[in-house]
């Protein structure tokens, strides 16, 4: 079977590959931070502003590029080509290859991943939330409930939520109650967040993550609470994120006693609630008002989304009993120590 073009230049002329994978980067770059100055530009590259300079006249010169006072961005024409190329570099650089590996590895129905890593980039996050939103929008359907859960990486995916989720008459639901004292990265503000980007509706619910046995039984008996967890246990999809254990774990401000389990039982993931080991063995649970794991088996669409070289044991461990029908997006970084184990 003969070779992609891709693969033949990669022989013939590597030069232009390596241009490419330049221009794309500083093309990504000035997309996330616009409007941007070209000595922040070149401090977040990592590139001197002589090599820049030459670098922003040529992107100019093809109308990719436009230059104020107020800084850099990219006209229509360079989103259009970034969008273009971010398959091409996909392939490029392995990364398509990767993907079919790790879902492979993972039994799971698909990954995507985005290269780099998020524990080092804003940019990789922004990434993730990306690719999350847009695989939703391949899923979604008119009229569907969207089950989310909190944290800075679903944060991300409500900021990227693409104006074709308009109109489609959706209802956000948070997965669980409220975790820390964060209220911006809670899943009751991130519902009402994506339901005004995308036209659609939300509901809340105002209790805390995690409640004690006598305290659960008298929130889930409440009426209107009670209504909203219907609707969440009911959900068309769910977006979620992958927790490390001891990160989550004071996060909820866990007491001593039950933090020694999860270190003395070797927790390393913790997702709706659960901790799991490296073996996806469940090692503790605490009382949560929302989304069970057991809830999952009958939702049919199931976003996760994680990365990270910080996030790879718990992405790796919380895989190993998640639902068939999960969709990871994760990074380069957590998805080849992933394969590497």
């Amino acid at each position: 079977m003969g070779k992609s073009l891709i693969d033949i230049q990669k022989i013939i002329v590597p030069d232009i590959m390596e241009i490419m994978q330049k221009r794309f980067r500083i093309l990504q770059n000035i997309q996330f931070l616009q409007p941007v100055g070209r000595r922040s530009l070149s401090q977040n590259l990592n590139m001197t502003e002589r090599v820049l300079r030459s670098e922003i006249d040529f992107l100019k010169s093809r109308n990719l590029v436009s230059v104020t006072n107020t800084g850099m961005s990219l006209t229509e024409e360079g989103k259009i080509i970034l969008e273009d190329l971010e398959h091409i570099m996909k392939e490029f650089s392995g990364i398509s290859s990767l993907e079919m590996e790790l879902t492979n590895k993972l039994g799971i129905k698909g990954c995507i991943i985005v290269p780099g890593n998020a524990d080092e980039s804003e940019w990789v996050k922004s990434e993730l939330g990306k690719m999350g939103a847009e695989q939703l929008s391949k899923i979604v359907q008119p009229k569907q409930t969207i089950s989310v859960t909190g944290g800075t990486t679903i944060a991300s995916v409500a900021e990227a939520l693409p104006e074709n989720l308009k109109n489609k008459e959706l209802l956000f639901v948070p997965a669980r109650g409220g975790i820390g004292a964060d209220l911006q990265y809670q899943a009751n503000s991130l519902c009402q967040i994506m339901a005004k980007k995308t036209a659609g509706d939300y509901m809340v619910l105002y209790v805390p993550d995690q409640v004690t046995k006598e305290l659960y039984h008298s929130f889930i008996n409440d009426s209107s609470i009670r209504e909203v967890l219907l609707k969440i246990k009911s959900s068309d999809v769910v977006i979620h994120g992958i927790g490390d254990a001891i990160t989550m774990a004071k996060r909820r401000n866990t007491s001593q006693f039950e933090m020694d389990i999860l270190l003395e039982q070797q927790a390393v993931a913790e997702a709706f609630g659960y901790y799991f080991d490296e073996n996806g063995k469940e090692v503790n649970k605490v009382n949560t008002i929302g989304l069970q794991l057991e809830d999952l088996q009958h939702i049919p669409h199931i976003i996760a989304i994680a990365g990270g070289v910080s996030k790879a044991k718990a992405i790796k461990a919380y895989m190993k009993i998640a639902p068939k029908n999960t969709i990871l997006v994760t990074d380069e970084s957590a998805a080849k120590l992933i394969l590497k184990g």
